[in-house]
Order: structure tokens, then sequence, then C-alpha cells
């Protein structure tokens, strides 16, 4: 895949993770989610909506996240789940 075609994958998906979280996943519906928006130190996700998120990937990446990279840093923000499943689709 191009630089190209993944940024413009990388920005839809940040999109879609955006609008999924502030309908589905998020604590306080008044909190517009952003893409560099902390999400677990701030209590926007709690841990099922981690996993919820976690389905949301893999559904949408056709990916396998494996727990081990369940973590802070890989779901602390829609930006670096979104640097996760580009990481996993490009080794798969």
């Amino acid at each position: 895949m191009n630089d190209v075609l993944t940024m413009d994958a990388d920005r839809e998906l940040a999109a879609q993770l955006c609008a999924f979280i502030d309908s589905e996943v998020s604590l306080d519906p008044d909190t517009p989610v952003k893409p560099d928006t902390d999400l677990l130190t701030t209590g926007l996700v709690d841990s099922l909506g981690a996993m919820e998120l976690v389905h949301f990937l893999e559904e949408h990446r056709n990916i396998d996240i494996d727990p081990v990279d369940v973590t802070i840093e890989n779901f602390g923000t829609v930006n670096s789940m979104v640097a996760l499943a580009t990481r996993l689709t490009s080794t798969a």
C-alpha cells in the first residue's frame, strides 16, 4: 500500500474510532474524543471499553491483536490505536 493510501486509511480509521468511542464506549458522552485525547488515564474509556476497541480494530482492519499488545501505550489515544493497527496490518 502506498503512503498516500495508508495516510487516508489511517485518517479514516481515526475518524471511525472517534465516532465509535463517542457513541458506544465513552463514559463521558459530553466530552468529544479527538485523535490525541487521553482515553484511559482520564477515565473516558474503562477496561470493558478497551476490549470493545480491540474488537472494533480487529473487525475493521482484519487483524488479530495479541493480548500483550493491549497496553496503555497502544490504546491510550486514537492515534496510538491507529499506529498499532497500521503496524499489525503491515506485518500481516
